[in-house]
């Protein structure tokens, strides 16, 4: 009895280190496959995952995911294909309609200096205001072409606050005109970083002009020894939708009806593109955009 006793818990112990030993082997395959696919998922290689593991479920498993890795290539690649001819379309037909936009606003300004009557006079305003939102529309979208391209940033030292002070001087007559006076607080020790400054200017721009849009009548900005910018301006009109899509693409509200929906866009492109990110949010009727490099 106690040598049937002793041989059985002999085998019980092999058997449980052998199980523990597939457990083990099962646990090594599974990490390997969750660390190549995620490496599959975030650089662009034709590679698929392999295993050292010769389980058949594991292999089956690889085999599988192998099987939807390269359907996702496949979207992945038409997608972008698609995107780039898409923004190339942009940019041919933007260029395409300055020419002929530039050529009839200028041709409207001449009119206003020949003798008409007041009817013709309306007309010719409402012709001269629908070319130029049309004008504008063509070089926003001409804008946001360039801006998705990241092959023309150069990044150099840039000095936050001076380019947020010129910002907010380029728009000094647009915010005197909205009877807007920006409240503005900055540090006294440069803040610098390694950026694009003509493309930190146009953030700084589209974000502003965003805020002459939305605002109630104030802003606020705010630049951080850390380096963090906000921009906040009540805008009662808004709600928590609008302001989770106000970075999307061509997406516009009641109170922006003037607008294509691009310069919030083209400054989250541009923000990205210089590892920075920016983001929105609205408490108690105020708007306030984050960004930070």
């Amino acid at each position: 009895m106690n040598v049937f006793l002793y041989s059985f818990i002999v085998l019980l112990v092999v058997f449980l280190l052998l199980l523990l030993l597939k457990v083990h082997l099962l646990q090594k395959s599974a990490e390997e496959i969750r660390k190549a696919f995620s490496d599959k998922l975030h650089t662009e290689t034709n590679t698929l995952i392999d295993i050292s593991s010769r389980d058949r479920f594991m292999r089956a498993l690889a085999a599988d995911i192998n099987e939807q890795l390269k359907k996702l290539r496949s979207e992945r690649h038409r997608y972008k294909q698609g995107d780039l001819t898409v923004k190339d379309t942009i940019a041919n037909i933007s260029h395409d309609l300055r020419t002929p936009l530039t050529a009839i606003c200028g041709y409207l300004d001449l009119l206003d200096d020949e003798e008409t009557s007041e009817i013709v006079k309306q007309y010719l305003a409402v012709i001269k205001n629908r070319t130029k939102s049309l004008k504008r529309l063509t070089e926003e979208l001409l804008s946001y072409s360039i801006a998705v391209s990241s092959a023309s940033l150069v990044l150099e030292e840039t000095v936050l606050n001076h380019i947020l002070e010129e910002s907010i001087s380029f728009h000094y007559a647009a915010l005197k005109g909205c009877g807007i006076a920006p409240a503005i607080s900055m540090p006294d020790k440069k803040i610098t970083r390694m950026l694009d400054k003509n493309a930190l200017f146009r953030i700084f721009e589209n974000i502003i002009g965003n805020a002459i849009k939305y605002s109630d009548g104030d802003l606020q900005i705010a630049l951080s020894k850390q380096g963090q910018i906000t921009f906040s301006n009540h805008a009662a009109g808004l709600n928590e939708i609008d302001v989770q899509r106000l970075f999307d693409r061509l997406y516009t509200i009641e109170t922006a009806k003037k607008s294509t929906g691009l310069g919030l866009s083209i400054a989250k492109t541009l923000t990205e593109q210089m590892h920075g990110h920016i983001t929105a949010r609205y408490e108690k009727d105020v708007l306030f955009i984050d960004l930070m490099f």
